[in-house]
């Protein structure tokens, strides 16, 4: 009924791809490039997320000590808050983590439907 040839299929548009990348990319020394790179990203974010975390702990510290006049009390109790949350962030990048709720692994067991060990049975 139709002339139109079907959509190609999804290892066709896979292996497009990657022939397109590993044409881009050219040869080892970008590959190189590419890894220290992502090594530097990494090694930022750690630092991003020490000193973004110290920063917002000082500042309410700060800002509860000014408005409660009880300085430098809450100073030092949101400096160690931060410090630990930072720090905490740290372990959630190193362990792989990232940002999901629950701190679980993706793929990992516990993120299996509750209900389907007992449906299985």
């Amino acid at each position: 009924m139709s002339d139109e040839s079907p959509p190609p299929s999804q290892s066709d548009i896979d292996q497009r791809l990657r022939a397109a990348k590993a044409k881009r990319s050219g040869h080892k020394a970008g590959a190189d490039r590419d890894s220290r790179g992502g090594g530097l990203a990494f090694a930022v974010r750690i630092g991003v997320d020490l000193v973004a975390a110290l920063i917002v702990g000082v500042g309410i510290g700060i800002m509860l000590d000014r408005w409660l006049d009880t300085a430098p009390w809450f100073l030092l109790l949101f400096f160690l808050l931060g410090a630990a949350a930072g720090m905490m962030n740290v372990y959630r990048v190193m362990a792989g983590f990232g940002y999901a709720a629950g701190y679980r692994k993706p793929g990992s067991e516990s993120d299996e439907d509750p209900g389907k060990k007992t449906r299985d049975r």
